[in-house]
């Protein structure tokens, strides 16, 4: 793991040392278990807008945690002060906290089997490409983005701004029980939101839309051009908009936006939903939830993945695994003290999921956004979410909504100020397609996805 001194302030056996001082005196002053984590973070981020630089911010800090065990109570504290007195202080802190909390059965730290060896932990995923850029070159590419939005077309005529971002950071996690495990990591972005006004007769409003690109190496972020043009293009594709009446239609969700389905999965099967019996999935393990064309995939290892990992929050180790297969459900999303929680074993998702690709048996790979037009035949396609009506105890599901209104297979008006409503489980089994136009989210990639039947209120 490379920490070259002009990115981080702290080694990584600096980091280290820290871990393991930090282990030793809560062993010294009588924990009987404990973890720490040791971080660094490092970046910039700048905007403009209109030509003009809006923000130039740099980003420094760090932070050691520590959680202690005295039995099965638990306490944690962190503190961003390296010095011995502040760590001795915090991990007082931490065993002060525990001893005066009710024991739970199901604390602990991850069992021995379950936690990545020494060689799982030094996999090397290749998630650090450090952007050696100062604010004058990131200001100039943040300029040269807007400039080629606000040149595609006069109806642009003013924007929201554009922004950069250069982010990399650190870590050194450990535990009492022998684990040893962290990496340095990047993450880079650059967005735009152009506004564009209707002009001539018959036209109306103004409308905004955006774009961004965002990779861990610099060199495979899109240029600024193309992200300005295509931020550009997806305003003016919005201008004079309108409602439409309310109807119950198929539904095809973007791929920007189907990643949100997948999300909400990920949330209805997640052990702490399970276990509260706050999710409209409860009981699901071995039902099949999805129709049987559709499998959902993980692969936590994926060279540059927006969310590879060696080993979870924990130091549990993490696994290539099918979490959907023909539709049903495989497993659950487990830390160690949910997996206790419900008499299971944990599944390394401490943290959350690692790189999600829900596909299609179906899906040609002639089965692009067209192709997923023709598909959905006469209904919305929508191209943005608004609010945040998602119930997942219930599974009811009601957002504001635009996109465009599709007659025959194509485009024939943009959509707006409509709301899209049913219940996340009927719409998941009622998942019709998903395009082989995948895009990734984070760490969740799918084509758009086609619904069969949601209810659309309109005028």
């Amino acid at each position: 793991m490379p920490t070259q001194p002009e990115v981080f302030a702290h080694s990584r056996e600096r980091f280290e040392q820290l871990v393991d001082d930090t282990l030793a005196f809560a062993k010294e002053i009588g924990a009987s278990d404990a973890a720490a984590e040791v971080s660094e973070g490092a970046g910039l981020s700048v905007s403009v807008r209109k030509g003009e630089t809006e923000t130039v911010e740099r980003n420094r800090d760090k932070s050691l945690g520590v959680t202690v065990y005295v039995g099965q109570r638990r306490g944690n504290a962190s503190t961003s002060d390296f010095s011995r007195a502040a760590l001795e202080q915090t991990v007082r802190a931490a065993f002060d906290i525990a001893r005066f909390t009710a024991e739970d059965p199901a604390a602990g730290l991850p069992d021995a089997a379950d936690m990545a060896s020494t060689e799982e932990a030094r996999r090397d995923l290749d998630l650090f490409h450090p952007w050696a850029i100062d604010a004058a070159a990131a200001l100039q590419i943040a300029l040269r983005c807007e400039t080629a939005a606000l040149a595609t077309d006069r109806r642009i005529g003013n924007s929201d701004g554009c922004g950069v971002s250069v982010q990399q950071s650190h870590f050194i996690a450990g535990n009492s029980r022998g684990f040893r495990g962290g990496y340095a990591s990047s993450r880079h972005s650059m967005s735009v939101a152009p506004i564009a006004t209707a002009t001539g007769k018959g036209t109306r409003g103004m409308q905004r839309d955006a774009w961004y690109t965002s990779m861990r190496d610099p060199a495979e972020l899109a240029s600024p051009e193309a992200v300005g043009r295509y931020a550009a293009e997806r305003t003016l594709a919005r201008l004079n908009s309108r409602k439409i009446a309310t109807c119950e239609v198929p539904v095809l969700f973007e791929s920007t936006l189907a990643a949100g389905l997948l999300g909400a999965y990920v949330q209805a099967t997640s052990g702490g939903a399970i276990y509260r019996k706050s999710s409209f999935l409860i009981d699901s393990l071995g039902t099949r939830v999805l129709p049987e064309h559709v499998d959902i995939d993980e692969r936590p290892h994926l060279p540059k993945g927006k969310a590879s990992a060696p080993f979870d929050d924990e130091g549990v180790r993490t696994t290539a695994r099918r979490v959907v297969e023909g539709g049903q459900v495989e497993t659950y999303f487990l830390s160690s003290y949910s997996a206790r929680k419900l008499g299971m074993r944990t599944t390394g998702h401490a943290g959350g999921s690692q790189n999600l690709f829900m596909t299609s048996r179906i899906t040609q790979p002639g089965d692009d956004l067209d192709a997923m037009l023709r598909k959905l035949g006469r209904g919305l396609f929508v191209t943005e979410l608004m609010g945040q009506g998602v119930n997942y105890v219930t599974g009811d599901y009601s957002r504001g909504a635009a996109g465009f209104w599709v007659e025959r297979g194509r485009i024939v008006h943009p959509v707006e100020e409509v709301t899209i409503a049913g219940n996340l489980r009927t719409m998941l089994g009622q998942i019709v397609a998903v395009g082989a136009d995948a895009y990734t989210l984070g760490g969740k990639t799918v084509g758009s996805v086609l619904i069969e039947r949601m209810k659309i209120a309109g005028l």
